[in-house]
């Protein structure tokens, strides 16, 4: 029985870590429930097909476009959204016969609904609504005598969206972020087995581990990441999400730096956090073998006991045994019961212990751990750390209002001109190819805009929309010859290629295509308009609508994936300076600042960053050495913020903790290293500058006052010095691939 119970829990591990939230399974759900209640609904009120049709399509819209968190804001937009759709539908029949009008006035709607996306979710809702409902009065060609049935169906459509949303498959923000917090636990496991698979990796599997452990160190981060995007919403006051942000930011930098640490074992030279962070880059060369000593056995002992405390971090998981397995492992941190090895080794159970007292620290913040019967003094010690710093967290910081763009440079408004000229010219070739199919280009024109923002992100979209839409035909043709005149079997194949949609869109764009086209086959099938020859026209509409929006994107206000890049670089290099300008700052003794409001700025820029190189990292960018760079750069830069994130969470210790003291001199390095950040992002804004990269002498032999102190391997002080050098190093190499000069030193020491 309980080992079945541990493998249906490793099981439903991987299924909340695959889907962080489980966001995509209930989009999906919620979606598919609503299409199948409104069917049944209308079905019951003999409802005609041309109209189950519509109203499927109506409460698939009414579900997916409300995207706001709060449930009052959710109530409050749909239930704005029918009397746009009722309106969308009414204007849809009645200039069905009116081609000039009817053109001229489905690409006013198209500005409208792109253009209200700066009103935020609400905004994007309604417009997204108001575009859809027109379009599924097109799609099923609505005469006026008809509206009366439809607003009846729409009404229908939304009130089953909303029972579904709100009573069948409910969403608060504080279930989402309590499985968000459960995908971060099972990630952070997934992470440490795959450190034990480094550990116990024969040299021939090395490198197929580190891409293991690489894969899983980023989707660590990115379930960090979507923690900090519901944690307003999710949490009950500003200093609670302060608390969760800053434990689940310990516990992440934690496991990347036992990582780190790991790899540097197993090696034979000294491994550069970038090796986590560059795709496909090798382990430094020869790796050592198996570690089979003592220490390489109790290490590998300790990485399991490691493992477990992840595994078991559930409110409900209590017991003696647990509890005395995180003592032995804090005790590292005091250097207790410390086994003999190298010095790598022991850095190694260091930040096993260090990783075990973040364990500690996450599930303080998330249910209290009350088993403080059971506390070593490392542990005591621990808590009451916690608790110091749980009392200096501030107030949530005001968040600095930052210049909008006006007129044509606003991003909604360049948008939404560029998607009216597409469209336009979209319907003028759609016509040409069919003069009653002519949507699916003016729709294609469309989708390929969405969440874009560059040159480059439409060149990609319309090509994976394309490559989906052809795959989506073949399987279209099988589907509709499979299920003949069986009406339901259609609406149940549809319901699939709905959930599949759905369930892939965050994944790939292409697979959701691809369900998207194999479900219009069969709602052509319901409609008795189907052929092959409707099907291959959905592929020459789709091509001509990415086509469209490609010219528009290219000829009208273009914004070239370059500048787009280069603007979000800037971006991440003011963040990151931030952040290790007031990390250092405070660990030289300066006034505490909120730094993890900081970190989580910097987090989110270098993700818009990542987001704006994927047409440069694309496989299909024809310039190979470029990708080879922007993929470098992205290595570097998150390499920088991984040091500057471990910056800061030990300069968040310096007010509370007795361990941590500030030093003087480490100004001195944080001069250098802001300096050379400046000259960087001068650089790519391209501003004039007269000065150099500085490098040349290590960030230590700066600091040495002629006292010549030996800091000890495992101390703090020597911890802060190793990460300043690591982002000092990751500064000077972020200069040679963007071009900005170097400072030539004769000195240089290691």
């Amino acid at each position: 029985m309980a080992s079945a119970q541990r493998t249906a829990k490793g099981v439903w591990d991987r299924f909340s870590a695959s889907d962080p939230g489980l966001l995509r399974l209930m989009a999906g759900l919620r979606t598919v429930g609503a299409i199948l209640l409104a069917l049944a609904v209308l079905a019951l009120i003999g409802t005609p097909v041309t109209q189950l049709v519509a109203g499927a399509i109506a409460a698939m819209v009414a579900t997916f476009a409300i995207q706001e968190k709060e449930v009052r804001g959710q109530a409050v937009t749909l239930a704005l959204g029918l009397p746009v759709a009722l309106a969308a539908i009414a204007l849809g029949a009645l200039l069905n016969s009116r081609v000039i009008a009817g053109d001229l006035f489905f690409v006013l709607l198209i500005f409208a609904a792109v253009y209200s996306r700066r009103f935020g979710d609400r905004g994007t809702a309604l417009g997204l609504i108001g575009f859809q409902i027109y379009f599924v009065s097109l799609f099923v060609s609505a005469p006026v005598s008809a509206i009366p049935g439809l607003w009846l169906t729409l009404t229908v459509a939304f009130a089953c969206s909303a029972f579904v949303r709100f009573a069948v498959v409910p969403e608060t923000p504080e279930r989402t972020l309590r499985r968000l917090r459960e995908a971060f636990r099972a990630r952070l496991a997934q992470l440490v087995a795959h450190q034990i698979d480094l550990l116990e990796a024969d040299a021939d599997d090395v490198d197929k581990v580190l891409d293991d452990l690489r894969r899983s160190t980023a989707r660590l981060h990115e379930a960090a990441l979507m923690i900090q995007g519901r944690l307003a919403e999710g949490t009950r006051d500003a200093s609670a999400a302060a608390l969760l942000q800053r434990r689940v930011a310990d516990a992440e930098i934690a496991a990347e730096r036992l990582g780190v640490l790991l790899l540097n074992a197993r090696s034979a030279e000294r491994v550069d956090t970038l090796t986590l962070h560059l795709p496909q880059s090798a382990a430094p060369l020869p790796p050592r073998a198996r570690l089979a000593d003592d220490a390489g056995s109790a290490l590998r002992r300790d990485l399991r006991a490691l493992h477990l405390l992840v595994v078991r971090l559930v409110p409900d998981d209590r017991g003696t045994a647990l509890p005395y397995v995180r003592n032995r492992l804090l005790g590292y941190r005091e250097e207790q019961g410390l086994p003999q090895g190298s010095p790598a080794i022991q850095d190694c159970f260091r930040a096993v212990g260090e990783a075990a007292r973040a364990i500690l620290g996450l599930r303080l913040a998330v249910d209290g751990a009350r088993d403080e019967e059971y506390d070593s003094p490392e542990a005591a010690r621990s808590r009451e750390e916690f608790e110091a710093e749980e009392i200096s967290i501030a107030g949530e910081a005001a968040d600095a209002d930052e210049e909008e763009p006006a007129g044509l440079r606003r991003p909604t408004t360049r948008a939404a001109v560029q998607v009216a000229v597409g469209s336009a010219l979209a319907i003028v070739g759609g016509e040409f190819l069919s003069t009653q199919r002519w949507y699916w280009a003016v729709l294609t024109c469309w989708v390929v805009f969405l969440n874009t923002a560059s040159t480059g992100e439409i060149l990609v979209k319309g090509y994976r929309r394309l490559l989906g839409t052809v795959l989506g035909v073949v399987a279209g043709v099988a589907l509709a010859g499979a299920v003949g005149n069986h009406t339901w079997l259609a609406f149940a194949l549809v319901l699939l290629c709905v959930f599949g949609m759905f369930f892939t869109a965050p994944l790939s764009y292409a697979l959701m295509s691809f369900f998207v086209t194999a479900m219009l086959g069969l709602l052509y099938t319901l409609l008795n308009t189907y052929s092959l020859d409707v099907l291959v026209l959905r592929v020459e509409e789709t091509a001509l609508g990415a086509a469209c929006g490609i010219i528009a994107a290219v000829l009208i206000l273009p914004v070239r994936t370059s500048h787009r890049t280069d603007e979000e670089l800037g971006t991440v290099l003011a963040r990151l300076r931030d952040v290790v300008s007031a990390a250092v700052a405070q660990l030289s003794g300066g006034p505490p600042v909120d730094l993890v409001d900081l970190a989580r700025d910097l987090d989110t820029a270098l993700d818009g960053l990542r987001s704006s190189t994927k047409p440069l990292t694309h496989p299909i960018a024809p310039l190979r050495a470029r990708r080879q760079t922007a993929r470098y750069v992205m290595a570097l830069l998150e390499t920088c913020a991984y040091h500057a994130r471990s910056l800061a969470a030990t300069a968040e210790l310096v007010p509370s903790s007795k361990s941590v003291a500030a030093d003087a001199r480490l100004a001195i390095a944080g001069q250098r290293i802001t300096h050379n950040i400046d000259l960087i992002a001068a650089h790519v804004r391209a501003e004039e500058t007269t000065g150099a990269i500085e490098s040349g002498a290590s960030i230590a032999s700066m600091l040495d006052s002629g006292r010549h102190e030996v800091l000890r391997t495992g101390s703090v002080a020597f911890r802060v010095l190793r990460h300043l050098q690591r982002l000092d190093e990751g500064i000077v190499g972020l200069a040679r691939p963007l071009g900005v000069p170097l400072e030539k030193r004769a000195e240089h020491r290691p």
